[in-house]
Order: C-alpha cells, then sequence, then structure tokens
C-alpha cells in the first residue's frame, strides 16, 4: 500500500536507508538533499520504506502544486524492489488530489507505459570513466582538442583553490542574465549544496583562467558514489573563447580516469550544451518529464 506522508511525518533514516540501498540511488532522492531544494517537501511511501518518491511541493494563489526543483534533475521513485512500469504508474496515480499540477522529471529507470500519461523526453549526457585517459580522449571531437590546445597556449591554468562564492558570482553574472526564473533563494540553495558537499569530502571544485584575480570558467562536481555530477558551470561571456572550460573538463577528466566512475554532464537538451558534452565523447541518455493536471481546462502537452 502506498501512503502518503508529510514533511513531519517522514522517517529520514529509513528513507535514506531505501535511497542507498535502491536500485536506481541518486544523491537528488537523500534528505539532506531535498531539505535544500525544496524544504518542507513531502513524499510517498510504499511497503514499511521499500519505496519511496519524494514530493516536492509549493503552494501559489492558494493552489498546492508539484514542481522540480533547481539543481535537481531526476527524482521520481526509487526502490529496493522491482522497478516496473506498473509500479511507477501507481506511485503517480497515488499523487493526493490536493495537488492540482505536477511537473516531475522521473529518472532514467523509472519507465513508464506509453499513452497512460503524458511523458516527454528529456535528454542527459554521461561519460564512463572507467577506461584510461589516453583512451577516452581518444574520443574527442576535432573541436575539443583545438580548445585545449587553445586553453594552453593562451596560459590558462586550472585551480583548485577557488570559492564558492567565486563560481557563483561568475554564474550569476553571465548565464544568471539569461535565467530569469532563477531568483535569490536558487543562489542561496546551491551555495548551501556546495557548501555542505564541501565539508562532507563529496565535491569538487574547480576553475580556469589566465590571470590570477579573475575566472574564465569554473565548475562544481558533486560525487555520489561512483557518479560525478557536473552540478554548477559557468565561464565568463568576454572570455569564452580562449578555451577555458574545454581545459578544464578535460583536467577533471584526467585526474579521474581509469577508475570505476561516470562523469554526469548533467543535461544536454540544449543543443549547444549537447554538442559540447558529446564533444569529450559523452554518450546521449533519456529520462522521462511527466505533467499531470488537475486544473480544468488546462492544455495537456501531446503525448510522444
Amino acid at each position: 500500500m502506498i501512503k502518503y506522508v508529510t514533511h513531519s511525518q517522514i522517517d529520514k533514516a529509513r528513507w535514506d536507508h531505501c535511497i542507498r540501498q535502491s536500485v536506481n540511488s541518486l544523491v537528488y532522492g537523500f534528505s539532506w538533499y531535498l531539505d535544500r531544494v525544496s524544504p518542507g517537501w513531502d513524499g510517498l511511501v510504499e511497503n514499511d520504506y521499500r519505496s519511496v518518491f519524494p514530493l516536492t511541493c509549493r503552494r501559489k494563489y492558494g493552489i498546492h502544486y508539484l514542481s522540480q526543483p533547481f539543481f535537481t534533475q531526476q527524482l521520481g521513485l526509487f526502490s529496493t524492489g522491482l522497478l516496473s512500469p506498473d509500479l511507477v504508474a501507481r506511485f503517480l496515480e497515488a499523487i493526493p488530489k490536493k495537488f492540482k499540477l505536477a511537473e516531475i522529471h522521473l529518472n532514467s529507470m523509472n519507465k513508464v507505459t506509453p499513452g497512460q500519461f503524458n511523458v516527454m523526453s528529456r535528454l542527459n549526457h554521461e561519460l564512463e570513466l572507467m577506461y584510461t585517459y589516453e583512451d577516452v580522449s581518444k574520443n574527442y571531437s576535432q573541436n575539443t582538442r583545438r580548445n585545449i590546445r587553445k586553453a594552453l597556449d593562451a596560459g590558462v591554468d586550472v585551480r583548485k583553490r577557488i570559492s564558492a562564492d567565486e563560481l557563483i558570482t561568475l554564474f550569476r553574472s553571465n548565464f544568471g542574465r539569461r535565467e530569469r526564473n532563477m531568483r535569490y533563494r536558487d543562489y542561496i540553495t546551491i551555495e548551501r549544496l556546495i557548501r555542505y558537499s564541501l565539508t562532507q569530502a563529496s565535491g569538487i571544485l574547480l576553475g580556469a583562467g589566465n590571470r590570477k584575480d579573475h575566472l574564465d570558467a569554473g565548475a562544481f562536481f558533486l560525487q555520489d558514489r561512483n557518479r560525478f555530477i557536473l552540478l554548477l558551470g559557468a565561464s565568463d561571456f568576454a572570455t569564452r573563447d580562449n578555451g577555458a572550460m574545454f581545459l578544464l573538463i578535460d583536467t577533471f577528466i584526467r585526474e579521474h580516469a581509469g577508475q570505476p566512475g561516470l562523469l554526469d554532464f548533467e543535461g544536454g537538451n540544449d543543443p549547444d550544451l549537447g554538442r559540447f558534452y558529446k564533444g569529450f565523447g559523452a554518450r546521449e541518455t533519456t529520462y522521462p518529464f511527466v505533467r499531470i493536471s488537475r486544473i480544468p481546462f488546462y492544455k495537456q502537452p501531446k503525448q510522444i
């Protein structure tokens, strides 16, 4: 039986045990992560925490709804048992009626029966790190190789001693101007995620530039077991043509290649970003986006 539990009713120790032991474990599902990206989140629980489903709830104009938080690519159903389309469907159908709209990025192991829900496929890009650097770099595109050489010729160096504030400022000054949906609280969220991860030795901050007092590129990688997630990356639009971000990613790959692991670029729906990731040999993967509306006269998207 699937039960709806409010935030105060959730046994976070058992919740986290389920996420940790689940066949599709992802850092986004842990309570510490959800507490930061969606304070007050609720959940669906089955069979004494054998399966769990986060509900990242919000309220606006008196309407309760579910939305995907920033910096949280995939959520959905996590289970220590068999993940079947039927189980995914039962959890989606168990979302309480009080949530009039639900827009959820399920994880890549959540399969949805075609036609049963309004679902769209989203893209991600992943790179296997288990091979030697020489083998991984053989799959670099000519454009990627050219930009790495350009960065080296320009005197760009990769630094490990940068702060969360430097990276967030770089992002906000450049990409933040285009991402108008991001608000002040979202920058506070990513800062808290980075700082907590660093205290747990599960975060890696890298910067790149050819001047000591300026960053041309920066990135934060969150380690989730053998998965390294590129949670935040930014380049200075004024100097982005010097190849700094290409050298930064190449340096990360060089330092982590040859060991069991996966570099999760956490994106790729944008064609330009997709080409950038594929330039390092990343493979395209997909995960479902589901929209459920209980609002009268709301136009549902076309099923695909």
